[in-house]
């Protein structure tokens, strides 16, 4: 037996029980995002493909017979790519290899599968590369589009890859397949570089490798150390510290002497329609009044969710006489908080603090969850107790040139994050050993 792999286009295109034989590496780097209901959710509510700059672009892994040679002929790359081309490559690309697995006279046997994207763009990553795209257009050379292994809209450390457990390859045995493979599946995808983002560190440093510049990044992660309670938590921290976060909690919830805010926490049954409604609009809201457009995902979507992951979702409600003024999207598992979309139809010191980050610590405590990722960026969570935490992604540009001058800058990009996370880690409000 060999391998190949082939694109697919949508998750549609593998059956339930073809999913169901693949599972993450590494259960605790699982997540609730690389799952067949996330993804699916993604391409059905057309928060990907269609106009949006991420076009499916699946890796499928495959045994095979020696006999068949896997993948389809290669295309070399002709001049700039449009979102149109795009499109039509991946149905060209998909045609083909669909002849090859018919000419072959076997049926090929799913074993992995990799979530990729071809973006026409660099937004909605969290891992920012405008800078090699400016020098590629700087040199009249096409960046876009480029391939991504991603969870899209999701800085979240995960596996970029599922397995079948009882393939007889092992997780490190694949890796070295894909990256040998990179050059080809760019071809096929017209694509100029491939990127894998938000990967655990031992999954990038396999792919560091071989040919896959590693790139560092730094989120704040809260950590439960067998916490009781919030007030557990806190004793951790210096007697200062303690009392602002009091203040600030109680001040998010009282307006005046006799005005307060009411928050809940909804999980399961209590999602209802209208608690996703009153959701989306604070999410729209909020992104509209940031970024000028109504945010990357769709009431569609969040709607999906309510009926296809109800047991991985938490939403914390903000009320003021009785109306929902704010609201904050999380998922979980049995390991993880993740928090993910925040929005406020009405300004409330300290209230994005309290929805975001400390009912969220609640929560996992409440759970038993081992750790708390809220989100990428913001270094006001290092003094409510969220520590720094390296990320990792991978790239591969397919010009040796820039390949060469990418690696200078990020063995130089390297030094300095390093040096702001150790900075990071000396402002942490906990007490001195």
């Amino acid at each position: 037996m060999a391998l190949s792999w082939q694109p697919i286009l949508s998750v549609d295109d593998i059956t339930q029980q073809q999913w169901q034989q693949l599972s993450d590496h590494d259960k605790e780097y699982s997540t609730p995002f690389l799952s067949y209901a996330f993804l699916k959710g993604l391409e059905e509510t057309k928060c990907v493909n269609g106009e949006t700059g991420w076009h499916s672009y699946h890796i499928g892994i495959y045994e095979h017979p020696e006999t068949n040679q896997g993948g389809t002929e290669e295309k070399g790359i002709e001049g700039n790519v449009e979102k149109q081309d795009v499109i039509e490559t991946r149905q060209n690309v998909v045609a083909a290899s669909h002849d090859v697995i018919e000419a072959s006279g076997s049926i090929n046997r799913l074993i992995g599968f990799i979530p990729c994207y071809l973006k026409t763009h660099s937004y909605g990553e969290y891992i920012f590369d405008h800078a090699w795209a400016n020098a590629y257009q700087h040199h009249q050379i096409p960046y876009y589009p480029k391939l991504v292994a991603c969870i899209p809209f999701t800085p979240v450390t995960g596996s970029r890859l599922l397995i079948d457990n009882e393939c007889g390859y092992s997780f490190d045995e694949i890796t070295a397949f894909i990256t040998t493979s990179t050059n080809n599946i760019l071809k096929e995808a017209h694509a100029s570089s491939f990127h894998s983002l938000f990967l655990p560190e031992y999954q990038s440093d396999q792919f560091a490798k071989d040919k896959l510049l590693q790139r560092l990044s730094v989120q704040f992660v809260w950590h439960n150390r067998g916490y009781n309670n919030f007030d557990d938590f806190m004793q951790q921290m210096t007697s200062r510290k303690r009392r602002s976060i009091r203040k600030e909690r109680t001040a998010a919830v009282r307006i005046s002497e006799t005005d307060t805010v009411v928050i809940k926490r909804l999980t399961g049954d209590m999602l209802t329609k209208e608690v996703l409604d009153d959701f989306y609009l604070c999410y729209q809201q909020t992104y509209l009044k940031r970024s000028g457009h109504n945010g990357y995902l769709t009431g569609e979507f969040f709607d999906y969710l309510q009926s296809n992951m109800q047991d991985n979702i938490m939403i914390v409600m903000a009320y003021h006489a009785e109306q929902c003024i704010a609201s904050a999207l999380f998922f979980y598992n049995d390991q993880q908080l993740f928090g993910r979309y925040w929005g406020a139809l009405q300004d409330v010191s300290g209230l994005h603090f309290e929805c975001c980050y400390y009912q969220g610590i609640d929560f996992a405590i409440e759970k038993k969850l081992r750790q708390f990722n809220p989100g990428t960026q913001g270094e006001h969570k290092i003094l409510r107790g969220f520590e720094p935490t390296f990320c990792y992604s991978n790239h591969y540009l397919q010009h040796p040139d820039f390949q060469a001058a990418v690696l200078d800058f990020l063995q130089r990009e390297k030094i300095g994050i390093q040096q702001y996370k150790q900075q990071s880690e000396s402002v942490l409000p906990f007490k001195q050993a």
